[in-house]
């Protein structure tokens, strides 16, 4: 499994479509929702499994936050590592761009992935795309 910087556009492809599998198809997340204005502006990730995409994830820099969204990995590769090894290098990115306080806003069912990263929770909880979340936040 390896981790990369979108350099290109079949990269941001294979994103997307990890993207629209996990948001849009298991999660009925409208796909006008999931790929939204702020595309432009990220940076995104995308990891390969023997060449075929199986996470994705992005990052931005916003209100003095290193925000981490859009994190997924596919089905077949969920409870490997693989979410792990994604935040792993979003954070290094964003160690490198000198960014240390990271915000992200986890599906409440995910937070214990995120909590076992070193996320705490900040916010109550609300819904986003009909799903519930709460806001979480580490210091890197």
């Amino acid at each position: 499994m390896k981790v990369k910087i979108v350099e290109n556009q079949k990269e941001l492809e294979d994103a997307y479509s990890v993207r629209k599998i996990v948001f849009v198809e298991e999660q009925n997340v409208p796909l006008e929702e999931e790929i939204d204005a702020y595309e432009d502006e990220a940076k995104h990730f995308v990891m390969y499994d023997e060449g075929s995409p199986i996470g994705a994830g992005r990052f931005r820099f916003v209100d003095g936050y290193g925000k981490v969204e859009r994190i997924c990995v596919l089905n077949k590769a969920r409870k490997t590592g693989a979410g792990k090894t994604i935040m792993n290098a979003i954070e290094n990115y964003a160690l490198q761009k000198d960014i240390h306080k990271l915000k992200l806003n986890a599906q409440t069912h995910a937070i214990p992935f995120y909590a076992g990263l070193g996320y705490e929770i900040v916010s109550e909880e609300f819904m986003d795309a009909g799903i519930p979340h709460k806001t979480m936040v580490k210091e890197i």
